[in-house]
C-alpha cells in the first residue's frame, strides 16, 4: 500500500484529482463566513442518570468519587460555560443535567473523557443528550427593532444572539423541537407572519427568557429550546398560550420536556446519596 505523505491533508488520496480551485472572490466570501461562524457557540444539554448500585457503596467511597467528579467540572468550567441543574423530583429517567457552551467543540469531548476516567463516571449513563449551535434568527423581532431605535446597542444585541447568556434563574425548561416539512414549504413572508404572532405572545411573558439553539444536521432535532424563569407557572402559561398560535400547527415534535432546577454540581450529587 502506498504510504500517504505526512504533509498531505487528511482525506487526500494519492493518484486522485483534487477539487477544482475556487476563484479568489469565492474564497474571500467563504473566509468571511467562516470567521463569523467561529464567533458562534456550540451548545450541549447532557442529562445524566446514576446507577442505583452506586448508592450501595460505603459513604466514604461515594464522597471520594463525588469530589473527583466535582473537581473535573470545576477544572473544565474555568475554560467554558458549565451550568448544573438537578432533575431529582421532576424526572424519573435522569438525575442531573449539565448545560455547556463553548466556541471550541473539543471542550465537550475533553469534558466527557474526563468524566469517564472518574469513579462516578463508571456508574453514569446518558439517557438524553442534545447538541446544537447558536446562530442569528432569520426572523425579524419587531420588539428588538423598537428597542434598538430607542436605546441603541445593536452591537451588544448581535453578540447576545450568538452567545449563551444564562440569567441565573431558578428553573430551566428544556426540550428538543422539530417543525413539519410543510413549514419549510411556506414562503419566508408567510413564515414571518406566523412568527410575528409567536413573538408577540412570547413578549407578553418578559420574565420567561427563551434560548433557542439550532441542530440542523448536528443532532436528531432541528432546535433545542431552553426557557429560564423563577416561576414554574409562568412557563406553563406561556406554553399554553403558544399552543394557541397558528404556527403551532407546524410543530412535529417537542418532547421530551425537562424541568431542571439550578444547583451547583455538589448539590446535584448530594441529592443522589
Amino acid at each position: 500500500m502506498q504510504k500517504i505523505a505526512e504533509a498531505e491533508a487528511r482525506g487526500v488520496r494519492p493518484g486522485f484529482p483534487k477539487r477544482p480551485a475556487l476563484d479568489e472572490e469565492a474564497i474571500e466570501r467563504i473566509r468571511r463566513e467562516q470567521e463569523k461562524s467561529a464567533e458562534r457557540e456550540f451548545v450541549r444539554f447532557a442529562f445524566y442518570k446514576v446507577d442505583p448500585v452506586w448508592r450501595r457503596q460505603p459513604a466514604n467511597a461515594r464522597a471520594d468519587q463525588k469530589a473527583a467528579f466535582i473537581d473535573a467540572v470545576r477544572r473544565h468550567g474555568e475554560q467554558f460555560m458549565i451550568y448544573a441543574y438537578s432533575l431529582v423530583g421532576t424526572r424519573g429517567d435522569c438525575d442531573f443535567m449539565l448545560w455547556q457552551a463553548s466556541r471550541e467543540l473539543d471542550h465537550f469531548h475533553e469534558l466527557a473523557a474526563s468524566f469517564a476516567s472518574t469513579g462516578l463516571g463508571a456508574y453514569l449513563s446518558l439517557p438524553y443528550s442534545y447538541f446544537a449551535m447558536t446562530r442569528r434568527s432569520i426572523y425579524v423581532n419587531k420588539y428588538e427593532e423598537q428597542y434598538l431605535r430607542k436605546y441603541g446597542g445593536s452591537q451588544n444585541l448581535e453578540q447576545a444572539r450568538i452567545a449563551i447568556n444564562p440569567q441565573g434563574s431558578k428553573y430551566l425548561f428544556v426540550y428538543p423541537f422539530v417543525k413539519t416539512r410543510d413549514w419549510y414549504m411556506l414562503s419566508h413572508e408567510e413564515r414571518q407572519r406566523l412568527m410575528d404572532e409567536h413573538i408577540r405572545v412570547g413578549h407578553e411573558w418578559p420574565d420567561v427568557k427563551l434560548n433557542t439553539t439550532y441542530s440542523y444536521g448536528l443532532d436528531d432535532q432541528e432546535f433545542v429550546v431552553a426557557f429560564e424563569t423563577d416561576h414554574v407557572g409562568r412557563f406553563l402559561d406561556l406554553l399554553m398560550a403558544l399552543r394557541l398560535t397558528e404556527a403551532s400547527k407546524y410543530t412535529l415534535r417537542d418532547t421530551p420536556s425537562f424541568t431542571c432546577r439550578a444547583m451547583g454540581i455538589a448539590e446535584c450529587l448530594d441529592a443522589l446519596g
